[in-house]
C-alpha cells in the first residue's frame, strides 16, 4: 500500500532566503565598473575580516564577563562569515575567473538587491552555512 509519493533519499537543501556566496563575493568585488584595484580591496577587506574579528573575538571573549563574552562570540561568529567569502575571492582572483561567474549577470540590479542581503554577515554563521549548504 503506497502512502503518497516516493522520496529521494538525497536531496538537495533548498536556502531561498540566504544569498548566494559565491554570487556575492563576485558582485562586490566587481562593483560597477570591476577594477583590478578593486578587486584586491575587497579581497583583502575579506581576509582582513575573517581575521580580525575571529582575533578580536577571541580577546573578547577571554574578558570574562558575560556581555564581553556575548560580543566575543558574536565577532567570532561574524569573522566565520568571511571566511567562505574570502575563500570565493581568493578562487575568483585567477585570470577570467570573476568574468565566467558573472557572465550574462545584470550587475547593476544584482548589486542593488546584494545591498538588503548584506545585513546576513551580521548573523553569525548564517554566510558559512549558506556556503555549506550550496556547495558546488
Amino acid at each position: 500500500m503506497r502512502r503518497g509519493p516516493a522520496r529521494s533519499a538525497s536531496r538537495r537543501v533548498s536556502v531561498p532566503l540566504l544569498p548566494d556566496v559565491k554570487r556575492a563575493a563576485a558582485l562586490d568585488m566587481y562593483g560597477f565598473a570591476g577594477t583590478r584595484r578593486r578587486r584586491r580591496i575587497i579581497r583583502l577587506e575579506f581576509f582582513a575580516g575573517a581575521a580580525g574579528c575571529i582575533a578580536l573575538g577571541a580577546l573578547s571573549l577571554s574578558a570574562g564577563s558575560w556581555p564581553w563574552v556575548l560580543f566575543g562570540a558574536w565577532l567570532c561568529g561574524a569573522g566565520l562569515n568571511y571566511i567562505p567569502l574570502a575563500l570565493y575571492a581568493e578562487r575568483l582572483s585567477r585570470p577570467g575567473a570573476l568574468e565566467r561567474e558573472l557572465a550574462g549577470v545584470d550587475t547593476a540590479s544584482e548589486l542593488r538587491s546584494l545591498t538588503l542581503r548584506q545585513v546576513w554577515i551580521a548573523v553569525p554563521g548564517a554566510l558559512l552555512l549558506a556556503s555549506l549548504l550550496r556547495r558546488r
